[in-house]
């Protein structure tokens, strides 16, 4: 990605330092609140290998109250969009803010495509080469809050959508798949019942090939700018397409991008999220959080935590004390002290990098704000998923084909996408699910999180062992 549009900004020497970025924007977040975890963060001489701990103390700063974690979400806002910069082709540089107004640079042209199927008229799931419905699907989710894949107000919110079938195709909505070609973007399942969609992804021809495939064997109905359209440079040409789509507007965040771009990606849909919010009234948003990062979570999580850590094989217990004696207490660590309320669980993954975890982050940031300001908002923890970029790195592909044996579940990509679509489904016809008092109890409800939340080690503490043990599986 070429440095035009959404850019870091440059350093004294002219660098454009994606870790200098990202230890301000938290140290940022945190300073109004918890000033000597904005200093921390400030003196990390190594964000790359330094960046876990601080992402960490963003969540539990927030747990003072209400008002701390709204102003954790504020600042590291705030600072992103000040710092972030827009670069031209010739070469002049604004301010991220100045997209608000910035006029397009082109105008974009709507294509259409009409499915050719029947709308699906029940919900249905994909799981290990079968689709779930009826009874089967209502077993399938009392299996996973039993065994603490799920919490139990996702399988709560499924449930409620698959008893409602007519709510599937969203009707009178257009929802907006920013990453139309995601692998875990919610396309594809809307589509198939029947709902409009409107898809944005970069002008590649073998992708959008795959998507409009996707289109013609589906229900629904999708519009497309003609050719695609890249957000890092054309926020206003986005903006202004999206503006004069029928309404309700969902504005779904689906992006990814590989290490720094994606950052800027993410901030790029930041600025059009602002811009399309003061053009329309009638925007929801929706997110996917990504399951390897920090979450608070309900005491009934912690608990489940405790009694699986209290219960596991003599084996495991033999094994348990040299391995942390030996790694100076860094492997199977227990997840939470008991009675924890809320209890913090730490899922950040090493190999991913600060600028993954800042880009999520940002996300969540967004959901909190706007939730606060009355917005309706659709943001929920998805499970661990063997994607195509999962399995690319090849540590967190070996981690996931060896975590069955701590206690997480990692998902086909199939069965994420229907099951998220459905969440996402009764979130927006429900005005954003649950009212909470916190904004980490909006986070954590009808999270699908594999497991990770409710297994008895803290999920770090084991992906090493987990990885050494999937090696093989992952290999074939």
């Amino acid at each position: 990605m070429a440095d035009l549009g959404v850019v870091f900004p440059a350093g004294p020497d002219g660098r454009r330092s994606t870790a200098a970025l990202g230890r301000a924007v938290v140290a940022d977040a945190l300073r109004p609140v918890d000033p000597p975890g904005a200093g921390a963060a400030e003196r990390e001489t190594n964000w790359r290998a330094g960046y876990l701990p601080h992402f960490r103390r963003l969540v539990e700063a927030g747990l003072a109250s209400r008002e701390a974690a709204l102003t954790i979400a504020d600042a590291g806002l705030a600072s992103l969009h000040r710092r972030m910069r827009v670069a031209a082709p010739d070469g002049a540089e604004t301010a991220l803010g100045d997209l608000v107004a910035a006029p397009a640079g082109r105008v974009l042209t709507t294509a259409e495509v009409t499915g050719t199927a029947e709308p699906e008229r029940e919900l249905s799931l994909p799981f290990r080469g079968e689709r779930l419905r009826g009874d089967a699907l209502l077993r399938r989710l009392d299996t996973w809050v039993e065994c603490g894949s799920v919490e139990p107000s996702a399988a709560e919110a499924v449930r409620t959508v698959a008893a409602h079938p007519e709510w599937l195709a969203l009707p009178g909505s257009t929802v907006v798949v920013l990453g139309a070609g995601a692998e875990m973007g919610p396309l594809t399942a809307l589509l198939r019942w029947g709902a409009r969609v409107a898809g944005i992804d970069l002008p590649r021809p073998q992708l959008w090939e795959r998507v409009l495939d996707t289109a013609r064997r589906g229900a629904g109905t999708l519009l497309y700018p003609d050719g695609g359209a890249d957000l890092v440079t054309e926020v206003p040409a986005v903006a202004d397409w999206l503006t004069g789509l029928p309404g309700p507007a969902v504005l779904g965040n689906y992006v990814y991008a590989d290490g720094a771009a994606n950052v800027r990606v993410s901030t790029a849909v930041d600025a059009l999220t602002v811009r399309l919010a003061a053009a329309r009234d009638d925007v929801a948003l929706a997110f996917l959080a990504t399951p390897t990062d920090v979450f608070a979570v309900p005491p009934d999580a912690v608990a489940q935590s405790v009694r699986a850590y209290a219960g596991r094989s003599r084996a495991a217990k033999l094994l348990g004390r040299p391995l942390r004696t030996l790694s100076a207490g860094r492997l199977l660590q227990r997840a939470y002290l008991p009675g924890s309320d809320p209890g913090v669980v730490d899922s950040l993954v090493a190999q991913q990098g600060p600028n993954y975890a800042l880009a999520k982050r940002l996300q969540r940031w967004r959901a909190t704000v706007a939730r606060a300001a009355g917005t309706t908002v659709s943001m929920n923890v998805a499970p661990p998923t063997r994607t195509r970029s999962v399995l690319k790195n090849r540590a967190l592909a070996a981690a996931y084909a060896g975590a069955h044996r701590f206690g997480v579940e990692v998902f086909e990509p199939a069965t994420s996408n229907v099951l998220m679509a459905a969440l996402l489904v009764h979130d927006l016809h429900t005005g954003g699910g649950p009212a909470h008092e916190q904004p980490w109890q909006d986070e954590a409800c009808a999270a699908v999180h594999g497991g990770l939340w409710r297994a008895p080690y803290a999920p770090r503490s084991a992906l090493g062992l987990a990885a050494l043990l999937g090696y093989g599986a992952a290999r074939s």
